[in-house]
C-alpha cells in the first residue's frame, strides 16, 4: 500500500516524468514502441491491399466456378435418383400394370 502511494506521488510528479523521458532506456523503448506499431501498420495495409486485388481478380471467377460445380452437381444428383433402380421386389413386370 505505501510501495503503490510512493510509485504514484513519484509518476505524478512533472519534473521526474520529464527527467525520465529524456533518459537513454526510456527514449529507446519509445523508440522500439513507435517502430513496432509502424511495421504492424504496414503490414495491415500491405495485407488489405493484397486481399483487395485478390476480391477484385479471381474470387470472381471463382464464384462463376462454384456456381457452375453446384449445377452440375445438382443435376447429376437429380439423374442419378431419376435413373436408381428402385427397392428390391418393387420391380414390375409384364403384367404389373393391372
Amino acid at each position: 500500500m505505501i510501495l503503490r502511494r510512493l510509485l504514484a506521488a513519484l509518476l505524478h510528479n512533472p519534473q521526474l516524468v520529464e527527467r525520465l523521458s529524456e533518459s537513454r532506456p526510456i527514449r529507446r523503448a519509445a523508440q522500439l514502441t513507435a517502430f513496432a506499431l509502424l511495421q504492424a501498420q504496414m503490414r495491415g495495409q500491405d495485407a488489405a491491399r493484397r486481399l483487395r486485388a485478390l476480391a477484385a481478380g479471381p474470387v470472381g471467377d471463382l464464384g462463376r466456378r462454384a456456381a457452375r460445380f453446384r449445377d452440375t452437381f445438382v443435376r447429376e444428383l437429380r439423374r442419378g435418383l431419376r435413373d436408381r433402380p428402385g427397392p428390391p421386389g418393387s420391380q414390375r413386370g409384364p403384367g404389373a400394370n393391372s
